[in-house]
């Protein structure tokens, strides 16, 4: 009878050992705040997103930033599930994207403009370029389209009206300078600058080698850009209550305030 009432007794210990265990689990996961898994290139965006983060956790949602050195693999992992949300791309070069690739993803909030600047180690000014120098642009189309607008709206060239900002260099209908543009990867249009008269350098990418688009630049696009950049999420995915917590977090006035005082109008909010 005794042996029965300590068996008994040993197994209500275990059984309430487990049964805390469990509440204890359940507890722990209840707890957790919902992760929310966004991509971002490095640099500017990869940064701003360390400033949503903390707002973002003040709403109860944990921000996993996952940082890419590309401009084609945050699409494509947002598109097979591996990201909940991407930033690190404008309008025209997300809409090329997705028809190029056939992707069904949706902008849903506008987040900045990081304006292309064209920068030179030769000369201080673009109308200082002499007859035939060779000229750095980034070679994806939307890209480079955007640094041959700049080159026209200074009237070193003419671009055919109809090409719009998908212009390129096959779209040149006047180039009195004969100025040759070479295409290069736009990540790696920075380091060519000792090698050529000039080169349009995304900002993004100044950055990340120390350069101020503001104060080393020769020439920036200005705040009118069409070239804003976006949060993109699957179509599914639009009205998610994380999804909405996160724009509301991105488009407040610690992040805008951060991004005026971190790069110091290299980087405008456009929210």
């Amino acid at each position: 009878m005794k042996k029965t009432i300590k068996s008994i007794l040993i197994s209500s210990g275990v059984f309430l050992v487990v049964a805390l265990y469990l509440i204890l689990a359940v507890n722990t996961v209840m707890a957790a705040d919902p992760v929310l898994k966004v991509g971002a290139t490095a640099g500017p965006f990869a940064q701003i997103l360390e400033a949503v983060k903390p707002v973002l956790a003040e709403d109860g949602v944990e921000l996993d930033i996952v940082e890419f050195s590309d401009y084609v693999t945050p699409n494509i992992a947002l598109e097979d599930g591996s990201l909940d949300a991407n930033t690190f791309q404008h309008i025209p070069y997300f809409e090329r994207f997705k028809s190029d690739r056939n992707l069904d993803l949706i902008s849903v909030a506008k987040t900045i403009i990081i304006p292309i600047a064209i920068y030179s180690d030769k000369y201080e000014s673009l109308n200082e370029l002499p007859a035939g120098s060779t000229i750095a642009i980034p070679n994806d189309p939307t890209n480079g389209g955007r640094a041959l607008l700049l080159f026209e709206k200074v009237g070193l060239i003419k671009l055919d009206e109809s090409a719009g900002i998908s212009a390129s260099v096959l779209d040149i209908t006047s180039n009195p300078k004969d100025l040759k543009f070479h295409e290069v990867e736009a990540a790696q249009t920075a380091r060519v600058i000792p090698d050529v008269a000039a080169a349009a350098v995304n900002s993004n990418y100044a950055l990340e080698l120390g350069m101020n688009p503001r104060e080393d630049s020769i020439y920036i696009e200005d705040e009118n850009s069409p070239y804003v950049c976006i949060v993109a999420v699957r179509p599914e995915d639009k009205n998610d209550p994380l999804i909405k917590k996160f724009i509301d977090a991105y488009h407040s006035e610690t992040v805008r305030n951060f991004i005026n005082e971190e790069f110091n109008g290299s980087v405008i909010p456009a929210f």
